[in-house]
């Protein structure tokens, strides 16, 4: 059979004001061409379908159509809950989309038995077990103890993080089939990128790689660069299919099919194309010119650049913005952040005269929580609810 891992889409993004509806109605589309073009029986999104809690209603849309074109197509999907999705937002429609041949894990729930589900291949036989497990809240594993140190509350979620896995395994094995494992969270030496927010703050800050089971193949989601966890070739981040940082605009995104034939036979990245042009550039105030406009020669009639531009120089220029645009002027660019190179400074990342039209209002936040010295699961809760704040003002625009 054949299963395509991908993750976290994040659908209901605004990037740093502009919406990336195009984009993933663009992915969408891709991605029911790809799965007829290599006989996909099974897509696995593990984790993070929205970008907030509260998605705004073309983000369900969107969600709606991927759901309805996968029936069309007759593949299995299965969505797994990450942490920026919302629990009960997910289980509202998990009832009628299962009638629609889409499953929905969104928590732990009372019966962890919930998370086994069997997958079918081309011509209807089981196929594999999946242990469809979503992202793993300390509530729904650990009571709280009284008296417990960080070390301790640590060490105790890791270790039912790795209970859970290894008794949802020894289930899954027993149904005699190949074994898929999926899982939402950061692993030890997993590489991250800007705009993954950390997860498991205060409770757990990776989890070792040789702690989970031996199963034929894990999922993974929450890290957006595809990579290999330790050097493995079954344990796998698929990363995001669309840049969801400037750090990430010169990554090429994939998905990856996965071929199991009673063991896993083989893992294949299928790259993913670039839906909307993105770009970093980094030189002197004078250079943006030359360094931008090769950038735009590529570029279809009609399309426009995403541009970031990061400064060399930290010289303070009451009319950098002017200056910048003119530098600009004429070219298909949307210059979304304009921002001076980060120095370190006594071991925390400060700029010279730094003004908030270098920060996105989650930069801004983040440093004004960093000051607070409150506990990683408050920074975490607090964190979660200004995120669907803000997806509430920019659905309400």
């Amino acid at each position: 059979m054949r299963i395509l891992h991908t993750s976290d889409w994040h659908l209901g993004q605004h990037f740093m004001g502009k919406t990336r509806q195009a984009e993933h109605g663009a992915l969408i589309a891709w991605l029911l061409d790809t799965v007829v073009a290599n006989q996909v029986d099974v897509v696995v999104i593990a984790g993070d379908i929205f970008d907030t809690g509260t998605p705004p209603s073309y983000a369900r849309e969107l969600y709606n159509s991927l759901v309805l074109g996968m029936k069309e197509q007759g593949c299995q999907l299965v969505v797994l809950a990450g942490n920026h999705d919302s629990v009960a937002v997910l289980e509202e429609s998990q009832a009628l989309l299962g009638a629609l041949g889409t499953q929905v894990v969104a928590s732990v729930g009372e019966d962890a038995t919930n998370q086994l589900l069997t997958l079918h291949g081309a011509t209807g036989e089981a196929a594999a077990t999946l242990c469809a497990i979503p992202f793993l809240r300390p509530r729904e594993l650990l009571q709280s103890e009284a008296g417990q140190d960080g070390q301790a509350k640590l060490l105790g979620m890791q270790q039912a993080i790795q209970a859970h896995y290894q008794g949802l395994y020894d289930k899954a094995k027993a149904r005699g089939l190949p074994v898929v494992m999926t899982g939402h969270l950061t692993t030890v030496g997993a590489s991250a990128s800007e705009s993954v927010r950390e997860i498991y703050v205060g409770s757990l800050e990776a989890f070792p790689t040789n702690a989970f089971p031996a199963a034929d193949y894990i999922a993974l989601g929450h890290i957006h660069r595809p990579q290999k966890v330790g050097g493995l070739e079954h344990i796998r981040y698929s990363g995001s299919p669309i840049p969801l940082s400037f750090d990430e605009a010169r990554q090429q995104k994939e998905m990856l099919l996965v071929e199991l034939d009673g063991a896993l036979c083989s893992v294949t990245p299928i790259a993913v194309p670039r839906f909307q042009q993105l770009a970093s550039v980094r030189c002197e105030l004078e250079g943006i010119r030359a360094q931008v406009q090769p950038l735009t020669e590529p570029l279809a009639d009609g399309e426009r650049l995403w541009l970031e531009v990061v400064l060399s120089s930290q010289q303070y220029l009451s009319d950098l913005q002017a200056r910048v645009a003119e530098q600009l002027d004429g070219l298909p660019v949307d210059l979304l952040r304009l921002r001076r190179e980060r120095q370190q400074q006594q071991g925390i990342v400060r700029e010279h005269r730094e003004t908030l039209d270098e920060l996105n209002p989650e930069e801004v936040f983040a440093r004004r929580l960093a000051n607070e010295g409150l506990s990683g699961e408050l920074n975490l809760a607090l964190t979660e609810r200004y995120q669907a704040t803000l997806a509430a003002l920019r659905e309400a625009k």
